[in-house]
């Protein structure tokens, strides 16, 4: 057993029903309260976190008439926003760059995890992302809710979730397993920063309702959880070593959690302000839920990326450094320390 794996000294045995049992250390092959078992159960419990909030956030936005109300109360907004469509009108390019920057992330990941020869996690983390791509299509398709029409009565594809949300922070979130630890916080905040900011973009131009992106970052949440908890099952985890607060590290982690706070706060304020009933729609409220939906929708997408990175602050995910050097050949003016001997024979 390595010796950061060993459990910790001088602390307080969990009980069984924590999960402390035999089989961990004989079957599973981690001891009892050692690091990967630590990292494993801490992970777990986040999937099945974000699993519970993506639950919620169904049930809430998609199968109630309230949430359905706010949903098209915020896609309805755009067109009452005078700063996003002026901005949507002079910017024509944000299209494409929306349409091709989650595909050119992906390929960026692969890109890094085959530079840095991390042939496995980045396998890994590409195939987690194309896993929670899979569970979005099926949510789209089959999963229950009342059906959408537009103005000439056709019926619309569900978008919750949102697959570009999906790809742009599952690209963000995949960075984490490829990126060198020291430098880890500051590449994944500045992809966060763009999976926000793209997210909110969705809303802005109408590709999506504010649930399918929020709904979208949980996902990937749970999926990139749930690969790290059998990662540490598996015992590819270790410790990192722990340094000071870089400055790279504060420049961009201070932002994203600004917006992690900020959105979450501003929507959470604006949604109790603009939470329709029955009847008409009040006249003003489609440009608040406009606004709500993009403030939550970015605040989800940072407090997601933060809350990996928080999970995984001391945790390093590189393979670790070999136990031992082979040597090279022995030089012809040296001894061989293991001369043969012909007449030794092994009994």
């Amino acid at each position: 057993m390595a010796p950061f794996d060993r459990p910790r000294t001088g602390g307080a045995a969990r009980s069984i029903a924590a999960g402390d049992t035999w089989w961990y250390a004989a079957i599973a092959g981690e001891a009892a309260g050692s690091f990967s078992a630590r990292i494993r159960i801490r992970m777990r419990r986040a999937c099945l976190t974000a699993t519970l909030l993506l639950t919620v956030t169904y049930a809430g936005l998609v199968l109630t008439a309230t949430g359905r109300r706010w949903g098209e109360a915020a896609i309805a907004g755009r067109l009452a926003d005078p700063v996003v469509a002026r901005l949507l009108r002079e910017h024509p390019v944000l299209q494409g760059v929306s349409t091709a920057s989650p595909v050119l992330a992906v390929l960026l990941l692969a890109g890094i995890g085959a530079l840095r020869k991390r042939y496995a996690l980045t396998g890994a983390a590409l195939g987690t992302l194309a896993a929670a791509l899979l569970i979005a299509e099926l949510l789209q398709r089959y999963a229950p809710g009342p059906r959408l029409v537009d103005s000439s009565g056709a019926t619309l594809e569900s978008g919750f979730p949102s697959s570009a949300s999906v790809l742009a922070t599952g690209a963000a979130l995949g960075l984490v397993l490829v990126v060198p630890h020291r430098l880890r916080s500051a590449v994944v905040g500045l992809a966060a920063l763009w999976a926000a900011a793209l997210g909110a973009y969705t809303i802005a131009a109408g590709h999506h309702r504010p649930g399918d992106v929020i709904a979208a970052d949980l996902l990937v949440l749970a999926a990139f959880a749930a690969l790290t908890a059998l990662l540490a099952r598996r015992g590819k985890v270790r410790p990192a070593r722990r340094r000071g607060l870089p400055a790279q590290r504060f420049l961009v982690t201070v932002p994203l959690a600004a917006l992690a706070l900020g959105g979450l706060a501003a929507g959470a304020y604006l949604l109790v302000h603009c939470l329709p009933g029955t009847g008409p729609l009040p006249a003003e409220l489609p440009r608040i839920a406009h606004r709500c939906g993009q403030a939550l929708a970015a605040g989800t997408g940072a407090a997601v990326v933060l809350a990996l990175l928080g999970l995984l602050r001391h945790v390093d995910l590189d393979p670790g450094p070999a136990p031992y050097r082979l040597a090279g050949l022995v030089p012809e003016d040296r001894e061989d320390p293991f001369p043969e001997e012909p007449d030794h024979e092994i009994s």
